[in-house]
């Protein structure tokens, strides 16, 4: 249980890819983490792109960065709207600036970009936004997984069992 004391955010909205979700919440949880969903309102059932549903337990708006140590981005559709909230992008760039792990998988670099965190970081998404990544200055990677200081990103599902563990790592380690 080397994250029982660990507390994470995992963003949610409309649209978020199941597994990419799922996945490192319970692998985190697993581990001991406190993992709590915020999306938009609190309270509020999101439908995952294969119906999987999530609850969140907090609204962007009433959540500190500071009173947690990481935060989770899903992938699927669900960053395309992630990004357009300023709260979830103070909680992005307020995890940058105290060097709090940030895992992110897929299309969710969409939300590091807009949070204008990526500037010569090495990366890795879904190769579907490479273009937009390395356009917001990131060094981008086809890995399964990248760790670059806080940021540890994916490209898609099947490199879940390595970003789970890297998250879960680089968590442990802080």
């Amino acid at each position: 249980m080397r994250l029982a004391s660990k507390k994470i955010i995992a963003l949610v909205d409309h649209e978020f890819e199941d597994l990419e979700l799922w996945y490192p919440v319970y692998r985190a949880r697993e581990e001991g983490a406190l993992v709590h969903l915020v999306g938009d309102e609190a309270g509020k059932t999101y439908i995952g792109k294969y119906g999987v549903p999530a609850t969140s337990n907090y609204a962007f708006k009433s959540v500190q960065a500071s009173d947690y140590d990481a935060i989770l981005v899903p992938g699927g559709w669900a960053p395309d709207k992630l990004r357009r909230y300023e709260d979830v992008l103070r909680l992005v760039r307020d995890m940058n600036d105290a060097s709090k792990p940030i895992g992110q998988i897929c299309h969710a670099g969409w939300v590091l970009i807009s949070a204008k965190i990526l500037e010569g970081k090495k990366v890795t998404s879904t190769p579907g936004i490479r273009d937009d990544m390395e356009n917001a200055g990131a060094i981008w990677l086809d890995e399964e997984v990248v760790v670059d200081g806080n940021l540890i990103s994916a490209r898609r599902p099947p490199d879940l069992p390595a970003y789970g563990k890297a998250f879960c790592d680089e968590l442990a380690a802080k």
